[in-house]
């Protein structure tokens, strides 16, 4: 086998306050019909990677429910395929992952089975399409031990892992600086040759590739190759970067070009619902809304999800609908990101200067101080 690919899922993207109180960060919704699980996923089918490990950890019902067996991104084969490598209990305890390579090392017995060449190391909460392929021959045409996947992120550097490379070729390495040196940042994406691998995650302590690995293997000349990737990609980690992705694709489809229906299609575990039903297009203005939806308010710049409510002269402005949420009449919503089954009361008004996040138990909150 050339590659398999093993995807932490395991983190609670606790930056993301409520998004993220009772799931995993991958399951966070977006742009209304999709979990920013689907990206990696779908990248993985048009790469022709279809031997996964699904590394879980914290709250992972909602996540494995979703996934499945992967068939939605054709990825239930008979050899291979999806599978959930969850944590467990040993003679030493209960394995809780310490750190990104501590949670690979916990299941290196998942690639020995399968014997790979090359090991792909992803998350699965960045939005991005790519094939992987280029990253494999990237660390080919080197002959290099690893390859770090890199982008020019937007903004604060310093939240990122800071890559100097001279030549195609890793030269220096700082995680999260408070002043960067460099202006390229690491994607958390990783090619490792698979004995490559197994031999840094031998050494104890080294739990997290960018505070750990990396360094080590710059520091004892490991052959480490950077791939600049040149397309859309967004690390959505926080309230505000997640809200502005969200707005910036409703704006500017064609950066992710999730309209690309044949060249690489992001595939989704959608609901089978009705279609969505608009009662006046006059009452709608350059928003998405997903099936089962049925609007009789109006939308202006808003991302709505499937299976919603909005009732008679509900006014929403950019805003983020989740599944399933309702919105009573005469309601006025701007800058919010309701929450999965939100009932938002008539005449309610939920008016904001900057994204915030609305569900039931914050709604019950201001009315008892109101």
């Amino acid at each position: 086998m050339e590659a398999l690919a093993m995807v932490l899922v395991g983190g609670r993207g606790s930056r993301l306050k409520a998004l993220t109180k009772a799931t995993a960060k991958p399951a966070v919704p977006f742009l209304g019909k999709y979990k920013l699980i689907d990206f990696v996923l779908s990248n993985l089918t048009h790469s022709g990677i279809d031997t996964v490990g699904i590394i879980t950890q914290y709250e992972p019902r909602e996540l494995m429910h979703y996934i499945g067996r992967g068939s939605s991104w054709d990825l239930d084969t008979s050899e291979g395929g999806v599978q959930f490598l969850t944590p467990y209990s040993s003679l030493g305890g209960v394995q809780f992952q310490k750190g990104t390579a501590d949670a690979i090392r916990q299941h290196t017995g998942f690639i020995d089975r399968y014997d790979p060449d090359y090991v792909i190391i992803l998350s699965g909460d960045h939005v991005y399409t790519m094939n992987y392929g280029v990253l494999i021959d990237h660390a080919k045409a080197l002959d290099a031990d690893m390859v770090i996947g890199a982008f020019t992120p937007d903004g604060d550097r310093s939240r990122f892992g800071i890559i100097e490379m001279r030549d195609g070729l890793l030269t220096g390495f700082e995680e999260k600086p408070q002043s960067p040196k460099s202006t390229l940042a690491s994607m958390g994406v990783y090619v490792f040759k698979t004995d490559v691998l197994n031999a840094l995650l031998e050494t104890d302590g080294l739990d997290d590739f960018g505070s750990n690995v990396i360094p080590l293997a710059l520091r004892d000349h490991y052959t480490i190759g950077v791939y600049p990737f040149d397309g859309y990609f967004k690390d959505v980690g926080t309230i505000d970067a997640l809200y502005k992705a969200n707005m910036e694709i409703l704006d500017h489809p064609e950066k992710l070009g999730i309209y690309d229906k044949t060249d690489h299609p992001v595939y989704s575990g959608s609901e089978n619902l009705p279609p969505h039903h608009i009662v006046s297009a006059d009452y709608v203005k350059n928003s998405v809304i997903s099936d089962g939806t049925l609007c009789l308010g109006r939308l202006n710049h808003c991302i709505v999800a499937h299976g919603c409510f909005i009732k008679e002269d509900a006014t929403i402005e950019d805003s983020i609908v989740h599944p399933n949420v309702t919105i009573g009449e005469y309601a006025t919503v701007k800058n919010a990101i309701l929450l999965e089954g939100t009932v938002v009361l008539p005449k309610t008004q939920l008016v904001f200067d900057t994204p915030t996040i609305i569900d039931n138990e914050i709604l019950w909150q201001m009315g008892e101080q109101s």
